[in-house]
């Protein structure tokens, strides 16, 4: 078991967290990208729409990737695998 916890450690920590982290950071950015063209241009209906519509998706996104931390974190809480804060592993007690 001690080998299936340090693998999960380094699975999560280097592989799960930054990718988490760069969709998060990536549906930032559409949700940005929408304010900015819904204010932009507020004068034109379409280009409205398409910013609203990037606004939308990019608050979907942020709920998915913001979901999926929690039910990692659900998840080895539940199993007794320990928590994961800063980067760095914490053992079950």
């Amino acid at each position: 078991m001690r080998v299936l916890n340090a693998f999960l450690d380094k699975v999560v920590v280097q592989i799960i967290n930054p990718i988490i982290l760069l969709l998060v950071a990536a549906a930032f950015i559409v949700f940005l990208w929408g304010v900015f063209e819904f204010v932009v241009n507020a004068a034109d209906e379409t280009k409205r729409s398409e910013g609203r519509r990037a606004i939308f998706w990019g608050l979907i996104g942020l709920t998915i990737m913001f979901g999926a931390y929690g039910i990692i974190n659900l998840a080895l809480g539940t199993f007794d695998l320990g928590t994961y804060q800063n980067k760095t592993y914490v053992a079950p007690k």
